[in-house]
């Protein structure tokens, strides 16, 4: 083992890029006497490590992949496809659809089986549920579109925020593009990002949604990537976009 003036990395952000958990869950697991390095328990996540340590999380091996340089991919999500890695169900998943030659990834937030657009996939599990988080202030884009009719006036109501089924939903900033027909084409940008967040509103308002496009997610666009296309972000943009997240 190596204490933490060695180099490596800190075994709580280790833990969190192999994709078991957050550091702060991390760092619970072992002070509950869940992990090990070489065979030793330990108590105190205040250890850095190195790719030649063994580490063991309730009793099984934590991938080499976490002593790995984080990665994050744009991906453009087609309608059709849950956002796991299995379905009890059968149906078919983002992560079954993936090129065989990517690493192991998982989803920063979601887009359910009937949306589309942009998901953004990392190896990085801290980065996940950095980027989740509405703390770090990345705006979501969309374009959507709904059966039924409405106006400016109501979309604007939303700019407040809104309390639908007992759940808070924080401002959100929508607008009428066009009326086709029963149809309404709308924008919408929000912060939050809850579960079907964007459908439920749309349903408050008397709308119907029948197609969403997730078109940004912070500073990533979704852009001219086609459909099913998975493209890897540069690690200099990465780390231009947010600094000093992986630093130990």
């Amino acid at each position: 083992m190596n204490d933490k003036s060695h180099k490596g990395d800190r075994i709580a952000k280790v833990m969190a890029r192999a994709g078991l958990c957050s550091r702060r869950d991390a760092e619970k697991w072992i002070e509950a006497g869940r992990v090990s390095v070489n065979g030793k328990a330990i108590s105190s996540p205040a250890l850095n490590v190195l790719p030649s340590d063994k580490i063991i999380v309730d009793g099984k091996p934590v991938s080499k992949e976490g002593m790995r340089e984080v990665r994050l991919f744009r991906y453009h999500k087609p309608r059709g496809l849950l956002t796991t890695h299995k379905d009890e169900k059968g149906r078919s998943t983002v992560f079954e659809n993936l090129p065989a030659n990517l690493p192991r990834l998982i989803s920063v937030g979601r887009l359910d089986m009937n949306s589309e657009g942009l998901l953004l996939l990392t190896n990085d599990g801290e980065l996940s549920r950095h980027l989740e988080m509405p703390s770090t202030g990345w705006t979501r884009r969309y374009k959507v579109r709904a059966y039924g009719h409405i106006t400016q006036d109501k979309l604007d109501g939303l700019k407040k925020g809104v309390t639908i089924d007992g759940v808070k939903y924080a401002g959100i900033e929508a607008s009428l593009d066009k009326q086709q027909g029963d149809n309404a084409w709308m924008s919408f940008t929000l912060k939050e990002g809850k579960n079907r967040e964007i459908r439920k509103v749309c349903e408050h308002l008397d709308l119907q949604v029948n197609r969403l496009i997730r078109l940004s997610y912070g500073p990533f666009q979704l852009g001219q990537l086609k459909e099913g296309a998975v493209e890897e972000i540069s690690q200099k943009n990465l780390q231009e976009q947010i600094p000093g997240l992986f630093q130990s």
